[in-house]
């Protein structure tokens, strides 16, 4: 492990992959002056409030706007990474962090609950790119002995950007009515940073030699990642798989789904990017203070308590990532996904039997805690490493799309339908959670090999 390769792999995390995690969550502990804001401008503009139903339709709006445009930005990706390579898409997608943070920042000011939505969305074009570009960098510029260390740190800033939402959100700091436009647009400070150095480190080795043939950057770009001047085997070993894919395009999202050598590939891409948001994760996030409020915490607790959850999440992260190289990528995910689906049945549970046992509100604590540490573990950051592992240079853009277009698209599907999901079927809701869970764990189980220090080409050997 180089400094250089420890350095990029911190700044495109703080910079990129923190700014998704705290945009998770930045929105739960100021809900109600968000709300209030809102009442208030309809109330200046149209000479009336907004009734309960129209303004949890606005609210909902709010949180799930990040997730459409996180789905614009992941059928961007394509695009980006081929005409600016790897390194080039994630300095230009941090100008949208500035513009949206300046929305988000003067919203209240001018009066526009307008502003807000468009500075979310805007947040959500740049997670969408940048939670796959992330992983597809740093899984190119990654030895393989160190793909899955390097591959999970990501997980742990996403983690570190939920908690850091919710140490900001208490009401000792930001959470107070006057500071929340400060507090979403808090975001504008990673991404100047990456803006300023990430021009500092040489482009993807694997994209300029594959996709671009220059040998001579490769070279220059592997010296400098790997710190050492022997590099020819990994020279060798990309020049087999650019001879392997001479007479093959960089391929399309609907020739990927078309292709039926790669299709389990897909399949499983699809399985674990769609079970990842439907594992209910997103609803702990967005909601974790009506969660536990409904739990019977009182709610001067409620902000320490949601603080507790996200120091959780930065441990379990901790965990996964210094042990996947240890146990593998298939354990991790395993054990993640079931763990989160005992405990989303745990929390039907506990809820159902509060009225007669009020003790079983910590057993709620308790289960939404079991539900971060067992995605931070493992789902949180594995599924993406694992789409760059599962394919081959062409097809890994197109691989990033649908796993991309799918989690963004659950992710929305979770935040906006949520809160009437939980209004209709009360404490049962969670049993949704569990069986996708449940599922996942149980196709993994069945499909998918282990990638643990295997090359790109093995891998893809494997599956054929």
């Amino acid at each position: 492990l180089t400094f250089p390769l420890l350095s990029v792999t911190l700044l495109v995390s703080f910079g990129s992959s923190m700014l998704y995690g705290y945009n998770l969550a930045v929105v739960n502990s100021p809900a109600e002056h968000i709300k209030a804001f809102y009442n208030t401008s309809w109330s200046q503009r149209f000479g009336h409030g907004l009734a309960p139903g129209p303004l949890t339709l606005l609210y909902a709006l709010t949180v799930s706007i990040f997730a459409l445009g996180g789905l614009g930005g992941s059928l961007l990706v394509g695009v980006l990474v081929e005409r600016y390579g790897r390194n080039g898409a994630l300095s230009r997608s941090a100008l949208l962090v500035l513009l949206a943070g300046s929305f988000m920042g003067f919203s209240r000011e001018l009066g526009s609950p307008e502003m807000v939505i468009i500075g979310r969305s805007l947040t959500g074009l740049h997670s969408g790119i940048c939670l796959s570009v992330v992983p597809l960098y740093l899984g190119e510029i990654a030895p393989k002995n160190l793909r899955g260390f390097l591959g999970l740190m990501p997980s742990i800033f996403i983690c570190l950007g939920v908690f850091s939402a919710q140490v900001l959100g208490l009401p000792e700091l930001l959470g107070k009515d006057r500071f929340w436009p400060l507090f979403l647009s808090v975001v504008v400070v990673p991404a100047s940073l990456q803006l300023l150095l990430l021009h500092c480190f040489p482009e993807s080795p694997r994209y300029l030699l594959i996709e671009r043939n220059d040998i001579c950057g490769a070279t220059k770009a592997l010296h400098w990642f790997l710190g050492t001047p022997e590099v020819q085997d990994v020279i060798k070993e990309m020049k087999e798989e650019q001879r392997s894919l001479s007479s093959t395009e960089m391929v399309s999202v609907w020739q990927l789904l078309r292709d039926r050598s790669v299709r389990w590939q897909t399949l499983s891409v699809v399985v674990l990017n769609a079970g990842m948001q439907l594992s209910g994760i997103d609803a702990i996030w967005f909601y974790t203070n009506t969660i536990f409020e409904n739990a019977g915490i009182p709610v001067s607790q409620i902000p320490y308590t949601t603080m507790g959850t996200g120091a959780t999440e930065v441990i379990a992260g901790l965990i996964g990532c210094f042990t996947i190289e240890r146990v593998g990528r298939r354990p991790l995910i395993i054990t993640g996904f079931c763990a989160m689906g005992v405990c989303s049945a745990g929390i039907t549970i506990s809820l159902l039997l509060q009225a007669a046992l009020p003790w079983m509100r910590y057993v709620s604590v308790a289960c939404v805690v079991g539900i971060i540490a067992g995605f931070c573990m493992g789902p949180a950051g594995v599924p993406f490493l694992m789409t760059a592992e599962l394919f081959m240079q062409s097809h890994r853009p197109a691989a990033y799309i649908v796993g991309g277009s799918l989690n963004w698209l659950c992710n929305f599907t979770v935040g906006f339908i949520f809160p009437f999901l939980q209004m209709s079927a009360g404490a049962f809701c969670y049993l949704v959670f569990c069986a996708v869970c449940l599922l996942v764990a149980l196709y993994v189980y069945l499909v998918i090999p282990e990638t643990k220090n295997k090359t790109f080409m093995e891998i893809s050997h494997i599956f054929a």
